[in-house]
């Protein structure tokens, strides 16, 4: 399985708004922090992985410009 640079930095995105607004009032809470802490940094460590794609690629393979 591939992933592309720019799921890595949504999906990074994501993570970190959902962690910007949460509020901790509770076990449960701080388990769903502390993996979205986790998941931030298993991404960060992605973007140094993951090379950059040089064009987009439609259903059929072929690069868009």
């Amino acid at each position: 399985m591939s992933i592309s640079k720019r799921t890595v930095e949504t999906l990074l995105d994501l993570v970190e708004v959902k962690l910007s607004y949460m509020q901790v009032s509770d076990r449960e809470d701080q388990r769903e922090m502390s993996q979205l802490e986790s998941c931030r940094r298993e991404l960060r460590g992605l973007m140094t992985t993951v090379p950059a794609q040089k064009g987009r690629r439609d259903a059929s393979g072929v690069v868009a410009h």
